[in-house]
């Protein structure tokens, strides 16, 4: 059996260019933190919802995975609704900023 390692970022492995892959993985990574600050407040997803300024149904949609019906952007206003912090910090690129590399996008989460 042929193993292929993991580049780390599930969508560049199946075929996404580096920077939907990126941008599709902090979707990923801050619905999750979405999904787990409805949980720690005992949340149904209508409440949720209503608190985000959202319908249940995108909600919904969101939380199983829909990346494509949200953007960072509301993502981010959403945990701000929910009573999360948002920090966004800029700095050059481990190797310092140059004309051919591209920055990171991240998320850190506790």
């Amino acid at each position: 059996m042929k193993i292929t390692r993991s580049s780390g970022n599930v969508f560049a492995d199946i075929g996404f260019d580096a920077a939907e892959a990126e941008t599709l993985a902090v979707k990923s990574d801050l619905i999750t933190v979405v999904a787990r600050a409805i949980r720690q407040r005992n949340l149904t997803q209508s409440e949720a919802a209503r608190i985000c300024g959202t319908e249940q149904g995108t909600l919904s949609k969101v939380l199983r995975g829909r990346l494509t019906s949200v953007t960072i952007d509301r993502l981010a206003r959403w945990l701000l609704a929910l009573g999360w912090n948002v920090k966004i910090t800029t700095a050059p690129h481990k190797k310092g900023p140059t004309r051919s590399k591209r920055g990171e996008l991240t998320v850190v989460s506790p």
